[in-house]
């Protein structure tokens, strides 16, 4: 007997079986992203750090912005605290793709939706809406929080006041753009810690020190970064005059997410689970 070899095509049609729609992928990633512990702390640090950091920071400061002797506008303070919480947003999003690998999961993933287009479209459906949302939130509640203090003081910051709402949303834009550029790197390295390293560092190290290199192109190349590029949306006041404005920063930071994303795509389309 001569043994035959059959080759299954995944995307083929069997009768009595329906193919998963866009909503059922994201549906699955929904359930699979809020039924960790991982993700629910991760909001609970968001908000704790962004709002809780922003009153502390506001209050203590309140006295001396009021006296006079300050060299910082008090809208400067108002989102003080998100500098924080965007590490959050770089841990929830490494942890939406590597978990996956770390436990194995990604295979039943990807025997149950064979698209991997449309299982990373849910990804990043799912972690940026929820980034976005809790970013937002995160941001008017130490708005709220803060600007009590600088009230009480008489140096209040009113909501309609020039980039203060401009600010409040952005953090949560900027939080969601943060959350897909590391789960982007989680796909290319598909291991948590380096996945964390690369892009804490990306943020955090690397876009500090290249301010140091000598020359107009050191400053250009730190204006770039994508730390650099993005924050200075969620700012009120920035503290750095040497970055971009905050939509052109901010564009410039969502062309690179993009880039990476795209690349982490085309690697997730040709690699095996």
């Amino acid at each position: 007997m001569t043994g035959t070899t059959v080759a299954l095509d995944p995307n083929r049609n069997v009768p009595g079986v329906t193919q998963p729609g866009f909503s059922n992928t994201v549906r699955a990633e929904w359930i699979k992203f809020w039924s960790v512990r991982s993700t629910i702390w991760s909001v609970v640090a968001m908000v704790v750090l962004g709002a809780g950091l922003t009153a502390l920071v506001t209050g203590t400061s309140a006295e001396w912005l009021a006296s006079g002797e300050a060299d910082e506008s008090p809208a400067a303070f108002l989102t003080w605290g998100m500098m924080f919480a965007q590490i959050t947003a770089i841990v929830l999003g490494t942890l939406v793709v590597t978990s996956e690998y770390g436990t194995g999961m990604i295979r039943a993933t990807l025997a149950a939706t064979p698209r991997r287009g449309a299982v990373l479209a849910a990804k990043a459906l799912v972690l940026t809406t929820t980034l976005f949302v809790a970013g937002t939130a995160t941001a008017f509640a130490g708005y709220f929080a803060g600007n009590a203090f600088l009230d009480a003081h008489g140096i209040g910051i009113p909501l309609d006041a020039d980039g203060v709402l401009r600010a409040l949303f952005g953090s949560g834009l900027y939080m969601a753009g943060l959350g897909l550029l590391a789960a982007a790197v989680g796909l290319l390295v598909r291991h948590t810690a380096a996945a964390l390293s690369i892009v804490l560092a990306l943020v955090f190290v690397v876009g500090t020190m290249v301010f140091l290199l000598p020359g107009a192109w050191g400053e250009w190349i730190g204006k770039l970064m994508p730390g650099n590029a993005g924050s200075p949306v969620t700012a009120v006041v920035s503290f750095n005059p040497q970055v971009l404005e905050p939509w052109p920063g901010f564009a410039v930071f969502t062309a690179e997410v993009a880039a990476v994303l795209v690349v982490a795509w085309i690697a997730f389309r040709r690699r095996d689970a």
